[in-house]
């Protein structure tokens, strides 16, 4: 029994390039470069890991821009099987409520084509940082979820269930799911593989579907703004901060270094009566 995984990536803002307009409070998005959003990029090899593995295929999703285009050609030269672009302007402004809304309805007209095992997202984009998506979807699909997978154990065909380690904050958690399944994974998940040269070409010779919303039958009412109830009202950077006085102890005694740092917050108002000090 073989595995079909759809990999849901996004075309995102280079982040170490994002400028903030000071008088709109918005992206200045002209002339920054897009990139795949990195933990995308670790769902992509996760699923491909899984077909190297068990055989099937891989999809590849997006929703944006037509120039999103070259992020799914990208995917296609790591190795995946198939690419579809859901590119329309009703799509455009989406919050993650609509988002899932016309990816899910991508996913279920795939899967009507090819029974969906797996839908694998990176656990959230650099640019929206909300980690939505891959729980709404398996809300949407019906599917189990598993959030932050840190590692893959197996995948039981046979018993028609995934086990996964999940990231927690004091350790790491294994857990099972039913298949179908959606799962997001981090980037401890595995280490990216390099394109090789034949899937270079062969990204370059298949071809990028691209789907508008008639062809995935949705209600245009719950698509980009319109379906939207969330807004942005502001973007803004935090404030600079003032770079801190710097006393290089190791060009002093360990008593005139102390004895800095101890004027320097009693100057800042510190009672050090209250804390058992002298």
């Amino acid at each position: 029994m073989a595995i079909h995984s759809v990999v849901c990536v996004k075309q995102v803002p280079d982040t170490t390039q994002v400028r903030i307009d000071p008088e709109t409070g918005s992206l200045v998005r002209q002339g920054i470069p897009s990139v795949i959003n990195p933990f995308d990029l670790h769902a992509v090899e996760a699923a491909l890991r899984l077909r190297d593995e068990h055989g099937g295929r891989v999809t590849a999703l997006s929703m944006g821009p037509p120039q999103a285009e070259e992020t799914l050609r990208k995917v296609l030269g790591f190795g995946a099987d198939r690419a579809v672009l859901l590119s329309d302007r009703a799509f455009a402004g989406a919050d993650t409520l609509a988002t899932t809304y016309a990816l899910s309805a991508a996913i279920r007209k795939i899967a009507a084509e090819e029974p969906v095992d797996l839908v694998i997202c990176g656990k959230q984009s650099i640019d929206g940082d909300t980690g939505q998506v891959g729980p709404g979807l398996a809300r949407r699909l019906g599917m189990s979820q598993v959030t932050y997978i840190c590692g893959m154990e197996e995948i039981d065909l046979d018993k028609g269930v995934v086990r996964a380690w999940r990231q927690l904050e004091d350790g790491r958690e294994l857990l099972e799911a039913r298949l179908p399944a959606a799962i997001t994974v981090t980037e401890t998940c595995n280490r990216i593989r390099y394109a090789s040269l034949p899937d270079l070409i062969a990204a370059e010779e298949n071809p990028v579907e691209v789907w508008t919303a008639e062809d995935i039958k949705v209600d245009p009412e719950r698509l980009g703004l319109k379906g939207s109830p969330t807004r942005v009202n502001k973007i803004f950077a935090p404030p600079q901060r003032e770079r801190g006085e710097v006393f290089v102890a190791a060009e002093s005694s360990t008593a005139e270094a102390a004895t800095f740092v101890m004027e320097r917050l009693r100057e800042r108002g510190i009672d050090f009566s209250r804390m058992g000090g002298d």
